[in-house]
């Protein structure tokens, strides 16, 4: 079947009628419960709520009891006999069931939201025991979504692609704030613990306005354990085949029967020096970090009060090994050592719980302390950000919602650096150093309307208006639809427009690594871009207990104004450019899940690619950019749940390279796709758990990720040129716990 035909097929095929029990699940407070579990009983029938704590089911004539359940909330049963029935549902903290709900819960599908507006991924706190998921970067090995690849062979910083686009295209958010900007996004999937999160959500095209204007190809929102959750203490402590050690701990209680406090601590070391292919470099940097974050939460009547603090320090060290024999007596190094704090507050004030009405106030705050050196040269940066956001949202009625505020960003940059190229260390020019100031500050005002017709058809339009110190006034439009006539069959697009301001040297120190020459053009435009979608889902009842879920999306980018990385016109420099030309990323992609037998979902996922950008006059592929991508996923849970199978293979597709010196080419101009396998054996108990597993079993890796590594101090030095994994097979073991029901502070 060709793609056209499936795609009519898919959008135009009379799917028969179906009831759906719709509902929300909230805690005590009337906060959103984000991915509780909602089973039909003695059925494999079931969803999970999504980021608004809502949830859409198709009622089985089975059953008529709703299970509904939650990590740290008591489990509910609810009688259900009306097949379209409307349910709100306030789950209780009560941990007595936490062992039943850990053993039984099963997200069935694909982890897309059947109930939001935007075309979401959801990947659940269950989801992510399905591997190590050391941290967020390795959060995504079984979503064909979102690419996580090294962005060189030096830093071991990874870069986040969505959309074929680099990861300054997506907005990171924590607990729906905006954050890590800057120099903190190259590293950034490495600065969040993955025993941390609670969710992971991941929203494609243009999000809504309220998180204002820089989501050019989506948002990757994280949810971190909640301190008004069931007192509890958990561990989670990982080692692997390559000495790398983490330990992890996080617990919260009661202060009273207001307050709820929270601590989480991170600690991990990495401090092995391999040099596998015998290049003289290692093939991963040293690296050390702390973290600690401390959470607060008052769960007033109407009034609702959230604080969080954290630190974070890491050292990372990479570069030539003393032994190498190409070493001299002054060895290439990389070094990078930083200090981040953040903090941030959420106030919220329910006036009308009838219609939902509140003003929320959010106040954030970071600090980014960076000290970074590669070879010869250096970056030293002290990154601050400020944010503040009030918000006033209503429901009218049933059909109609509005959602207004005003917004304020400021970002500092104070950077000191020397990133002139010295081709030979007896050389006896050395430039001088410079100092560079970057400041913008950014106030906002937004307006949002849905309607929302029996939640079969719901469209949603907003309009944003800022006015940078930078680049003036622009407007923001963005719009979204979805329409799902029944529970077989869901139909959402998107259409708007986003803005991004370039932080050239912040966002881009890893290219430094290198015998580049930095050229870095005055007056660089914001980056400005148009993004339409259009996605299907559908849940095709397969047999009682069983459903076959597909779905299929189409995104288009297109750059109106962009900042081009130029490493194609002269292999020995790095041109930052503005666009001349054309510019734009077709994506599409298609998704199927099974539930095979009781106990084991299969999920196969593929994905097309065109990335194209005009560089010297030239449109062309996008380098380092693959064109396809298969995943295929199978998760294994028999019996009472005891022990859990999880297995993913992912089929990484070639692509262009960035063109090689045609005098003296040191590299091929496109390179050829390849495979890798991971695997993971769960065994639960009562309070802990034992898992083994391992990553990348195929042991591909990338053989030369060092361009001329035998002459580190030449001109045809190179980290940059990774497109593959940097290091073969690892095994690692880990172990689990967690404790409930311990002595509350009175």
């Amino acid at each position: 079947m060709n793609i056209k035909l499936f795609l009519v097929l898919l959008f135009c095929f009379p799917f028969a009628l179906f009831a759906q029990v719709t509902g929300t699940v909230k805690d005590a407070a009337g906060e959103a419960i984000i991915g509780a579990n909602i089973l039909w009983q003695k059925t494999s029938t079931g969803t999970t709520t999504d980021s608004n704590g809502v949830f859409s089911i198709r009622k089985p004539a089975s059953s008529q009891i709703l299970v509904i359940s939650f990590l740290g909330y008591e489990t509910q049963e609810i009688v259900v006999r009306d097949k379209n029935a409307k349910l709100d549902i306030v789950l209780k903290e009560d941990a007595a069931q936490l062992n039943e709900v850990e053993i039984r819960g099963r997200n069935i599908g694909l982890g897309k939201s059947r109930v939001s507006i935007l075309n979401q991924d959801q990947i659940t706190a269950t989801q992510l025991t399905r591997a190590a998921c050391c941290n967020l970067g390795e959060s995504f090995t079984s979503n064909a979504s979102v690419d996580v690849n090294y962005s060189d062979a030096s830093t071991g910083a990874k870069q986040i692609k969505l959309l074929g686009l680099s990861g300054t295209y997506v907005q990171m958010l924590t607990e729906n704030i905006p954050n890590y900007r800057g120099a903190a996004m190259p590293f950034a999937l490495g600065y969040i613990p993955g025993p941390w999160m609670q969710s992971i959500q991941v929203s494609k095209g243009n999000a809504s306005v309220k998180n204002g204007y820089e989501a050019i190809t989506g948002q990757i929102n994280v949810e971190f354990k909640k301190p008004q959750a069931e007192p509890s203490v958990a561990v989670n402590m990982y080692m692997n085949s390559k000495s790398k050690f983490e330990a992890n701990f996080d617990a919260n209680t009661s202060l009273g029967q207001r307050w709820k406090v929270g601590v989480l601590g991170h600690y991990e070391n990495y401090d092995r020096m391999d040099d596998m292919n015998d290049d003289g470099f290692q093939d991963m940097p040293q690296v050390k970090q702390y973290s600690l974050q401390n959470r607060w939460a008052y769960m007033g009547d109407n009034y609702v009060f959230q604080a969080s603090i954290k630190g974070m320090k890491e050292n990372r060290k990479s570069g030539q090994l003393n032994s190498s024999p190409y070493s001299s007596a002054l060895a290439y190094t990389i070094g990078m050592e930083v200090e981040r704090y953040e903090a941030f507050t959420k106030n919220a004030y329910i006036f009308d719980k009838e219609h939902n009405s509140n003003v929320a106030l959010i106040l954030s705050g970071s600090i980014h302390n960076q000290d970074s050196r590669f070879g010869q040269k250096y970056y030293n940066l002290k990154e601050s950000n400020a944010y503040a956001s009030l918000m006033f949202e209503s429901e009218l009625n049933k059909q109609h919602s509005i959602s207004t505020g005003i917004s304020l960003n400021h970002d500092y940059f104070n950077q000191d650096h020397q990133i002139e190229n010295i081709p030979a260390i007896t050389s006896s020019y050395y430039p001088q150093p410079k100092q560079t100031l970057e400041k913008e500050t950014v106030p906002g005002a937004y307006a949002q309307y849905t309607y929302n017709y029996d939640d079969k058809f719901i469209l949603m339009g907003g309009l944003r208006v800022d006015h940078s110190s930078l680049y003036g006034t622009f407007f923001t439009p963005r719009a979204h639809m979805k329409w799902a006539p029944n529970e077989v069959f869901s139909m959402r697009a998107s259409a708007g427009k986003g803005y991004c301001t370039n932080h050239v040297m912040a966002e881009n120190n890893f290219l430094f690594a290198s015998s580049r020459n930095v050229i870095i053009d005055e007056n660089l435009d914001q980056e400005e871009a148009w993004n339409y979608g259009i996605s299907t889902l559908v849940d095709i009842p397969v047999a009682e207990e069983k459903k076959l879920s597909l779905s299929a999306e189409y995104y288009y980018t297109n750059f109106l104004h962009q900042m081009v990385i130029d490493m194609d016109t002269d292999a020995h420099q790095v041109h930052f450019s503005n666009l001349k030309g054309d510019s734009y990323s077709h994506t599409f992609q298609v998704e199927a899940s099974y539930p095979v037998f009781k106990g084991m979902d299969f999920t196969a996922a593929y994905r097309y690619t065109d990335v194209k950008q005009t560089i010297a006059g030239k449109l062309m592929d996008r380098p380092l950019t693959p064109k396809h991508k298969g995943v295929f996923s199978l998760s294994y849970k028999p019996g009472l749940g005891k022990w859990q199978f999880d297995a993913t293979l992912q089929l990484n597709g070639g692509g262009r390279m960035p063109t090689p010196d045609v005098q003296q080419p040191l590299w091929e101009n496109s390179y050829k796709g390849y495979e890798q396998v991971t695997a993971q054996i769960t065994r639960w108990f009562r309070h802990w758990s034992i898992y083994v597993g391992g990553e990348n079993l195929t042991g591909f890796r990338q053989m030369n990720p060092f361009i001329a590594a035998n002459e580190p101090w030449g001109k045809n030095f190179d980290s940059t040129m990774v497109w593959g994994p940097v290091e073969g097979a690892m095994f690692y073991v880990g172990l689990r716990f967690n404790f409930t029901k311990f002595a509350k502070v009175e």
